[in-house]
């Protein structure tokens, strides 16, 4: 599970790496893979009943603010724009 989970976020952070200026809709996009991703590595039965706990659930939250706002997206700004708070930019996709 630790290693598809890498693998997913090295997947996510390579593209936010590739996002030049973009749009709502990119950075979103990006957001909407990397939790579909996760959700899919969480409900692998393929990892002995392991799963992500709600405070790794949390944290990968963070990580995905983290890396977007290293990466010059301001997630504040974003969510203000779709009317959500910054906390919940992966509700839409998360299980």
């Amino acid at each position: 599970m630790l290693r598809a989970t890498d693998a997913a976020l090295q997947a996510f952070e390579g593209e936010v790496r590739a996002l030049r200026e973009p749009s709502d809709e990119a950075v979103f996009g990006t957001v909407e893979g990397v939790v579909l991703a996760l959700n899919a590595i969480d409900g692998d039965g393929q990892h002995d009943g392991a799963g992500f706990c709600t405070e790794e659930r949390e944290q990968l939250c963070e990580y995905i603010d983290l890396t977007l706002s290293e990466h010059g997206v301001d997630v504040a700004a974003l969510a203000t724009r779709r009317g959500i708070d910054r906390s919940e930019i992966t509700d839409r996709w998360r299980d």
